[in-house]
C-alpha cells in the first residue's frame, strides 16, 4: 500500500500547491504548463534515461499518451473554468465524483469482485465527498443571480464525466498495455503532448499579448510538476500491483486526497469546516474501511 499512500500524499501536495497559486497571484494557466515540463524531466531522471520518442511512435500506447496528455491539459483547465463559472464548491464536487465512472468500468469490464457492503462504500463515498468538499456561503447562495444556470449546471457535468473517464483510461492502458519496464516511457510520453499542447497555446497568448511571462509561474509550475508526476507514477504502481482490485483503489484513492487535504488546509490554511464538513470527513473514513475491507 505504499504506493497508494504516495498517490495520495503528492496528489494532496498538488491541491495545496494551487492553493498558493490562488494566494499569491500567481497565473495557473503558465503553471500548469510548467509543470508539464518539469514532469517530463522527473520522469528522465527517474527512468535513468533521456526519452527516445522515436521508439515510442510504434508502441500500441502511443496513441493512448498523446490523447492522455491532451486530456491532463483539458481537465486542469475545465475544472479551473467551472471554478470561474459555477463555483468552488461545484468543481471539487463534481472532480470527486467522479470516482463512480472507473468503479463502475472496472467491475463491467475486469470482472472486479463486489458486494453489497462495496456498494454501500460507494454510496456512503459520494454522500462524503460532497459533505466534505462543499462550502455553503452566501455567494454560492445568490450565484445563480448572476451567471446562466445550463453553465452552471453543464459545467460540473462535463468535469465529472471527464475526469471519471481520464482514470478509466489510465487504468484501461495499464491493464491491456502496460508492462512495468513501461510505465515510465508512458508518462513521459503523456507529459510531453501536455507540454506541447499547453506550450502551443501559451506561445499564442504571449505573441497576441493577451498573457505576460510569468517568472513566479516557472518556478510554481517546477514546484508543482515533481508531486504531479509521482502522484500518477505512484497510482499505476499501486494499479499494477494490485489490478484485480482496482474498484476498490481509485475510490480509497480519491478519498484518501479528500481526507488529507481538507485537514492540511484546516492546520495549513486554518480553513474553516462546517460541521456538514466533518461528517463527509467521518463518513470518508467509513467509506474507505467499507469498500476496503468488505
Amino acid at each position: 500500500m505504499i504506493f497508494l499512500a504516495g498517490s495520495i500524499i503528492f496528489s494532496s501536495i498538488l491541491v495545496l500547491a494551487f492553493k498558493v497559486c490562488e494566494i499569491y497571484k500567481i497565473d495557473i494557466f503558465q503553471a500548469i504548463v510548467f509543470n508539464y515540463a518539469t514532469c517530463i524531466i522527473t520522469g528522465a531522471i527517474v527512468s535513468g534515461d533521456i526519452p527516445a520518442y522515436e521508439n515510442f511512435v510504434n508502441k500500441p500506447w502511443f496513441a493512448w499518451a498523446a490523447a492522455m496528455g491532451l486530456g491532463f491539459v483539458i481537465s486542469f483547465n475545465l475544472i479551473a473554468l467551472t471554478v470561474k463559472k459555477s463555483g468552488i464548491s461545484a468543481a471539487a464536487v463534481a472532480s470527486k465524483l467522479s470516482l463512480v465512472i472507473p468503479f463502475i468500468f472496472s467491475v463491467w469490464l475486469y470482472d472486479d469482485d463486489v458486494s453489497f457492503l462495496k456498494i454501500s462504500g460507494i454510496v456512503i463515498a459520494i454522500i462524503a465527498v460532497i459533505l466534505s468538499s462543499t462550502r455553503f456561503t452566501e455567494k454560492d447562495i445568490n450565484y445563480g443571480g448572476a451567471k446562466s444556470i445550463v453553465v452552471m449546471i453543464t459545467l460540473p457535468a462535463i468535469v465529472f464525466l471527464f475526469t471519471g473517464l481520464l482514470d478509466t483510461a489510465i487504468k484501461y492502458v495499464e491493464h491491456n498495455f502496460l508492462t512495468a519496464g513501461m510505465q515510465d516511457d508512458y508518462l513521459i510520453s503523456s507529459f510531453s503532448f501536455a507540454f506541447a499542447a499547453g506550450l502551443l497555446v501559451l506561445t499564442t497568448l504571449l505573441v497576441a499579448r493577451r498573457k505576460t511571462l510569468q517568472g513566479r509561474a516557472v518556478i510554481a509550475g517546477i514546484v508543482i510538476g515533481i508531486p504531479n508526476y509521482f502522484s500518477i507514477w505512484c497510482l499505476m504502481k499501486s494499479l499494477k500491483q494490485y489490478g484485480n482490485f482496482s474498484s476498490v483503489l481509485i475510490p480509497v484513492n480519491n478519498l484518501g486526497i479528500v481526507l488529507l487535504s481538507v485537514l492540511a488546509g484546516w492546520i495549513i490554511f486554518n480553513e474553516k469546516n462546517s460541521i456538514l464538513n466533518w461528517i463527509g470527513i467521518g463518513l470518508a473514513v467509513l467509506a474507505i474501511i467499507m469498500i476496503s475491507f468488505f
